[in-house]
């Protein structure tokens, strides 16, 4: 195991109607100037973010409110954010949705404070962030983690060039978030099972590692896993099954917080790789890594054979063949498209609409010529080319 700093100062306040004290969480804290991120129009028509301004109002907190976060958040909404921000001297932005929103709040927190362009300077120039205003988020959709990470993704168009890129920093991690399964309960079958695959996702970039001896973490990696596989199909079944909701809403924040990743080296290749299937095409983030992730495990299995066939053993119950556990690993590869595809999540470039004459831009887009990709396997632009031709070719 690696030596490690782990520290997640998020407190979390999870159950039915607990939306409704959000104000009282950002009177504990101190704050009094608001900043309300949102997206689009379901927080609104479900009476939500009416309950999130009662709560303020009730406290007499000021707020100011800034919607139409899109999936995939762009840098755009960001800049009208931070001058919002700044017009009104806020003191604390508040997150009302999922991923996308939190990562725009999260981007706007550094911006309104830190001289210089938020995305230029910090997200792609490398520039320290030493400070950011404090965040809460109110969690909607269980998928990308963001509400307990210290990490955020936002894509900004530069010289014709779509660039999607992330900032792991400890001033993202939310002081607080606020879980209610019941909140979830709207969300369509394709929005949960790309959120799903979105939290899958994160912990096997965590899971398939080089670092030896990890099994503590290798078996927290496991039960996230298999509960999100057990869980899935019965949200999907019955969307009012608060239970199953509930599971499945903590096994996103656990999937993300790093509890998992803790002392052990983490890949990121897929990621990497799937940002520009998303920012060339718009797709979902969880739809494009149910394309992405089984066409990386193709390509690299052979790294480290063992860890493949572990993972199929453990995770999807595929007897160890120890004779040829290249069998194990195939069989393990296969038993994870199977269960996206049970799901209804795409497996190739033609299920999300993508074209394999596209790869060369999306190569560019990932800017493989300048470094390379992932920890596990170290990919170069050949084998980046390689990961997308199986993902553009793969038929069930």
């Amino acid at each position: 195991m690696d030596n490690f700093e782990f520290y997640r100062p998020t407190k979390y306040y999870f159950g039915r109607k607990i939306e409704e004290n959000v104000g009282s969480y950002i009177k504990e804290s101190g704050k009094s100037r608001v900043l309300i991120v949102f997206g689009g129009g379901s927080c609104v028509k479900s009476g939500l973010l009416a309950r999130v301004e009662k709560s303020l109002n009730d406290l007499g907190i000021f707020y100011v409110e800034i919607g139409g976060v899109k999936p995939n958040p762009r840098a755009d909404l960001v800049y009208k954010a931070i001058t919002l921000g700044r017009e009104k001297d806020v003191d604390f932005i508040l997150a009302v949705g999922g991923g996308s929103v939190i990562d725009t709040a999260k981007a706007a927190a550094i911006g309104i404070v830190n001289d210089g362009d938020f995305f230029d300077d910090f997200f792609i120039g490398g520039k320290t962030v030493t400070k950011a205003l404090q965040t809460g988020v109110v969690l909607t959709i269980p998928a990308a983690g963001s509400e307990g990470s210290n990490s955020a993704v936002i894509q900004k168009e530069i010289n014709g060039k779509i660039i999607k890129q992330g900032l792991s920093t400890q001033f993202n991690v939310p002081l607080f978030t606020v879980m209610d399964p019941e909140l979830t309960v709207t969300l369509s079958n394709y929005q949960t099972a790309c959120g799903a695959v979105d939290m899958m996702a994160h912990v096997m970039e965590r899971y398939f590692t080089n670092t030896k001896d990890v099994s503590i973490t290798d078996r927290l990696c496991e039960a996230v896993l298999l509960s999100i596989i057990e869980t899935v199909p019965r949200v999907l079944a019955d969307p009012t099954n608060y239970e199953a909701r509930a599971n499945l809403m903590w096994a996103g924040t656990l999937a993300h917080n790093n509890m998992c990743g803790v002392g052990r080296e983490q890949d990121w290749a897929t990621h990497h790789l799937e940002h520009q299937l998303s920012a060339l095409y718009d797709v979902a983030h969880g739809a494009g890594l149910a394309v992405m992730f089984p066409a990386w495990m193709e390509y690299t299995f052979s790294h480290n054979v063992m860890r493949f066939a572990q993972f199929a053993n453990r995770v999807f119950g595929v007897t160890m063949d120890f004779e040829d556990p290249s069998r194990t690993a195939k069989q393990g590869i296969n038993a994870l498209r199977s269960f996206f595809k049970s799901i209804g999540m795409p497996l190739s470039f033609a299920d999300i609409g993508a074209k394999a004459e596209d790869i060369p831009r999306m190569l560019n887009f990932l800017g493989i010529d300048d470094h390379t990709e992932g920890h596990f396997m170290v990919l170069n632009r050949a084998d980046c080319e390689q990961i997308y031709k199986i993902a553009a070719t793969y038929h069930c």
